[in-house]
């Protein structure tokens, strides 16, 4: 992997705008879908339902192809992880006032962090990761509407040539 920026793909550089006017290199454009495909059989629950709202937003937007499939049923199945170990936690946490249920005793006897810590944190990680590659993210979404509603203002040499 190279050291510095990821390459943008063409398609968001569109979206952005392309205020130095260079042209864009041609980029094999994947298969648009139809319809939002069902998901994969491991989907269940509150991925399932994950899937059916972003993978429908995604779609109307135009931003899921065949090749995302993946991506997005790993970053559903990361959100129905998260979501069931928090909901978990949060079950724990009410009979527990004080440590809310983020230190629990090991079969030794000892005081030791909640696996459930770990795992909301792992998966909220991921989850925040996989929506940022498919713009779902407040700055994700801002980097590529800057493009949209950016300064609609000419340049001060914009009519130099013009004539």
């Amino acid at each position: 992997m190279k050291p510095g920026k990821r390459p943008l793909p063409t398609h968001l550089k569109l979206l952005r705008g392309n205020p130095g006017q260079r042209r864009l290199p041609d980029e094999p454009q994947p298969e648009q879908l139809p319809d939002v495909p069902e998901p994969p059989p491991f989907i269940t629950g509150y991925a399932a339902d994950e899937w059916w709202s972003t993978g429908t937003e995604l779609h109307r937007l135009g931003l899921l192809t065949k090749v995302d499939v993946p991506a997005l049923a790993a970053y559903c199945y990361s959100y129905g992880q998260w979501r069931m170990a928090a909901e978990a936690l949060g079950r724990m946490q009410a009979g527990d006032p004080v440590m809310h249920s983020m230190i629990v005793k090991s079969k030794f006897g000892e005081a030791v962090q909640n696996p459930l810590v770990s795992i909301v944190r792992k998966h909220a990680g991921d989850v925040v990761r996989f929506a940022a590659e498919f713009g779902l993210t407040p700055a994700a979404r801002s980097r590529i509407s800057a493009g949209i509603h950016g300064d609609n203002s000419q340049s001060k040499f914009a009519g130099l040539l013009a004539g």
